[in-house]
């Protein structure tokens, strides 16, 4: 089969959250199952052309716009994988100081600046004549890619290739100004209710769900949530339109990078049946944070954004009695100003007991992953989540919320059964939390086996890839099924 997936974000090239991480492995999964796979990106400033060995492809390739042509360039990685990546150069609109916006504001044309790339994907598939059974879509950024292929191109060179739209994160949804709507190419048709309209303005990922030929979320769980409100963020009455045409996938992890019997970035490696090398991974953790180097104290640790959704206003909420039981903190992460500062100051607050890292910084989050006991994850939704997959690979057992992805891959602890691969709670509150924690802290003083026995059991899940990617090939061939049926 032949696809072209866009993406606003993939690793290793630019990421901000989980849509990188699962688009940075996704291309390279189907390529070795002998798929043609291209991969798009925009041409970001901070992505390091030298770096990445980027040749010119297209000097110039017009992208027609409303009634504006725009100029850009094409540029080609090479490289060894078995599959293509291209970027799109439109300095405009991607030679800017950050992805998605500055000071936590979105910028103002956001829709502009996707739809052009979304546009700009589809004219690269000519250009190359490269004619792909599926176009693979992912989140608001690229969701235009499904009205394009419908209403601009349907019957020329697009008119046997599906659509599929990938939803990472139903929060972020493309809302933006209805005066770009002849910009983008939209007519009074396409701005009503039913399709892109929405609050007095344009709202791209709804109109992605309308005209994409199929629609995936990044877990079961989630696919079932955003039918209902307030897991639907709003579009849950057109989401239930198209129930059937919707598949919950859930994101494997790269066992390349996060696997910590080959990891070559944390200190030491180690296995399920040789765990001596995590005990090495804690002590430098504990170094790095300049908390106590002591293997009886419990070390927990938080890696996310800082902001409402990773629930970590729930983590706020429990912190002044939880930092008064024995154990420590390292916190990871960047997001809300004022989360930034509230967890930046608790080492001061709490000496001994605490580290804190404002910021973005990967191989810390190796190190932290290899060397912490416990992972805390109570976000308020998880379309799936990454985090606590790692954190099981590497032994350290996750306290999740139940929803989403979260309750899809964690196994709540069963003292009767006596197996578990972490610890789950379902209340929004931080008393939830906080006696969660609570649970996961008495099982490390006054059950060591149960915890070893824990342990052993999240090392030896499977995240692979595998499941994944077969899932993925039926939604094509479903997409492909409904495309031939379209109009």
């Amino acid at each position: 089969m032949k696809i072209l997936i866009a993406s606003s974000e993939a690793v290793p090239y630019v990421k901000t959250g989980g849509l990188g991480d699962v688009v940075g492995i996704l291309p390279h999964e189907l390529s070795i199952r002998d798929h043609t796979v291209k991969l798009v990106l925009p041409l970001y400033s901070s992505i390091e052309r030298s770096k990445f060995q980027l040749k010119e492809l297209i000097p110039l390739m017009n992208v027609t716009m409303g009634n504006t042509t725009l100029s850009s360039r094409v540029w080609q990685l090479e490289t060894s994988e078995p599959y293509d990546v291209y970027f799109i150069e439109f300095n405009h609109y991607f030679s800017r100081s950050s992805i998605y916006g500055d000071n936590n504001s979105a910028y103002l044309d956001n829709g502009k600046r996707f739809a052009f790339f979304s546009k700009a994907a589809l004219e690269l598939t000519k250009q190359l004549d490269f004619r792909p059974d599926v176009v693979h879509a992912n989140d608001w950024q690229t969701a235009m890619v499904c009205y394009y292929l419908k209403t601009w191109w349907g019957n020329s060179f697009f008119k046997n290739t599906a659509s599929v739209l990938t939803i990472h994160n139903l929060g972020y949804q493309g809302q933006t100004d209805l005066s770009f709507s002849s910009f983008i190419g939209l007519n009074w048709m396409q701005v009503r209710e039913e399709e892109f309209e929405s609050m007095g303005g344009l709202n791209l990922l709804k109109g992605g769900i309308f005209y994409a030929d199929q629609i995936t979320t990044v877990s079961p769980s989630y696919a079932h949530e955003i039918l209902s409100e307030p897991g639907g963020s709003g579009l849950s009455k057109y989401l239930k339109r198209r129930k059937k045409d919707i598949t919950g996938i859930l994101n494997g992890i790269d066992l390349l990078e996060w696997d910590p019997e080959i990891d070559t970035i944390i200190p030491e490696n180690f296995s399920k049946n040789e765990l001596s090398g995590k005990k090495v991974c804690k002590s430098k953790l504990q170094e790095k944070f300049s908390l106590p180097v002591d293997e009886t104290i419990p070390l927990f640790a938080f890696i996310g954004r800082l902001v409402d959704q990773k629930g970590v206003s729930l983590l706020r909420d429990c912190l002044d009695t939880v930092l008064e039981w024995e154990l420590q903190l390292v916190v990871l992460g960047n997001g809300d100003p004022y989360y930034a500062e509230l967890f930046g100051n608790l080492p001061k607050l709490h000496q001994n007991k605490v580290g804190t890292y404002i910021g973005f910084n990967p191989d810390l989050a190796h190190l932290i992953e290899a060397g912490a006991d416990f992972f805390i994850m109570p976000s308020l939704y998880e379309p799936c989540g990454l985090n606590q997959m790692y954190s099981m690979r590497y032994g350290t057992l996750p306290i999740v919320r139940a929803v989403g992805g979260l309750i899809d891959t964690v196994e709540n602890l069963s003292l009767k059964r006596g197996t578990g691969t972490g610890f789950v709670f379902n209340d929004i509150s931080g008393k939830a939390l906080e006696n969660t924690i609570g649970w996961a802290l008495n099982t490390w003083y006054n059950d060591k086996e149960l915890y070893s026995t824990m342990q052993a059991q999240a090392m030896g899940k499977d995240f692979s890839w595998g499941k994944a990617i077969i899932e993925y090939e039926m939604v094509y061939e479903k997409a492909r099924e409904r495309r031939t049926h379209w109009g």
